[in-house]
């Protein structure tokens, strides 16, 4: 049984595969228009994206604009399948510049994290409005909780009449910053699987009064063919993966940075305080042990580029040790990785890794085809029943207005 396609309203990926967008260089054209090519969602990170530009120093904010317009294009004009995505935090000090950006400049779909963005919609009004056409770049928050759904999805239809294309649903075993307290991330309440299920749920009723489809994807921990059949089966849409992408010929870091992950054991993946003040999932190195040990020192912030970063109380700058990490000095940064990190054993291309999770997912479904089978019957009962319900009110309405 083939893999079903992911769509986001009028827009379709041919496999239900999102690479996740990893910052500060990790995940840029080169990765995002490889994944695209083979029918997925490839996604370009925004975060300290124009830390080549020679003029970062004096105009960060510039250069973050420039090298995020230079890369889409870049992506563009490499691909010839899928769709490409851009993510976007919300803790970004241009955060609403990347995000104008990214409408301009015709992106697919722009994911959202790290924070709620409550105003999104309204800057692709605005950007719609400046452009003097319609754009069609769909919006997908990134959230943790069905609580978290709920509010957007309130929020948005109250003030924008606009609800999410989508939801990323990312569980405590991604890699990054984690959108948890640290006693939640191995709480089995905050376990993926458990609030994929919350989000499903709460969009639900959304879904059904305005007739729109709100694709939920699991992401966060998601390694297998396997684990994308298991979230297939429970009802979302698709997954969002980032650490299998890493160790990939076209991953954009330096190939130091990906022998980081070949060389990782268990007990190296570990969870870390950021200086940003959230818990973060690393692969533990001789830097982050001298950050414990209280050897490195705050320096002087030059890239400000997030919110909630304290710098004056700070013992390292993020950002420069994730550029450090991204160019392959590793003895100035260190490299996020998800959960699973340790499982990476060899670098591939994106094409062998698509269709290696491709045909194991296929074969567990084919192996719980029984399950699949009841799960869409399931699914085309409850679309039956609500298209007779429209139809029934449409009726209605006809015959109260005489057919007009």
């Amino acid at each position: 049984m083939k893999l079903p396609s992911l769509k986001f309203g009028d827009l379709t990926a041919r496999l239900p595969i999102i690479q996740g967008g990893m910052g500060v260089g990790i995940s840029l054209s080169g990765l995002a228009s490889a994944v695209a090519n083979e029918g997925g969602v490839g996604v370009i990170a925004t975060s300290m994206i124009g830390m080549r530009d020679p003029q970062r120093a004096k105009d960060p904010h510039g250069a973050d604009i420039r090298a995020l317009a230079e890369e889409i294009r870049k992506a563009r004009e490499k691909m010839r399948d899928g769709l490409l995505g851009v993510n976007i935090m919300c803790a970004l000090t241009n955060f609403r510049d990347m995000v104008t950006t990214s409408m301009k400049e015709g992106v697919d779909v722009i994911f959202s994290g790290a924070g709620l963005p409550l105003d999104l919609p309204k800057y692709l009004r605005e950007a719609s409005e400046e452009l003097k056409r319609e754009i069609r770049t769909k919006l997908v928050p990134i959230v943790s909780s069905g609580r978290a759904s709920n509010i957007l999805c309130r929020k948005w239809q109250s003030r924008f009449d606009y609800l999410p294309d989508g939801f990323v649903v990312e569980g405590p075993k991604a890699g990054g910053h984690l959108g948890f307290k640290p006693e939640e991330i191995d709480d089995p309440d905050h376990q993926l699987e458990k609030i994929v299920a919350d989000v499903i749920e709460s969009v639900k009723p959304f879904e059904d009064k305005h007739g729109k489809q709100i694709p939920v994807i699991a992401a966060g921990g998601v390694y297998t063919g396997e684990d994308i059949g298991r979230f297939l089966e429970m009802g979302a849409a698709g997954v969002q993966m980032g650490t299998r992408f890493v160790a990939t010929e076209e991953c954009d870091a330096d190939i130091e940075f990906k022998k980081a992950y070949i060389n990782a054991r268990k007990e190296d993946v570990s969870i870390i305080k950021s200086p940003v003040g959230m818990p973060g999932r690393a692969i533990m190195n001789n830097f982050l042990e001298s950050v414990s040990e209280g050897l490195k020192k705050p320096k002087k912030c030059i890239h400000k580029c997030l919110h909630s970063c304290a710098e004056e109380n700070s013992p390292y700058c993020i950002a420069q040790a994730l550029v450090n990490a991204y160019r392959g000095k590793l003895k100035h940064g260190f490299a996020f990785a998800g959960a699973n990190a340790y499982l990476v054993d060899k670098i591939v291309t994106v094409k062998e890794l698509m269709n290696s999770l491709t045909g194991e997912c296929e074969g567990y479904i084919d192996t719980h085809r029984e399950r699949f089978d009841k799960f869409l019957s399931e699914k085309r009962e409850e679309l039956d029943s609500f298209v007779e319900e429209k139809k029934e009110q449409l009726d209605k309405l006809l015959k109260r207005d005489g057919g007009e």
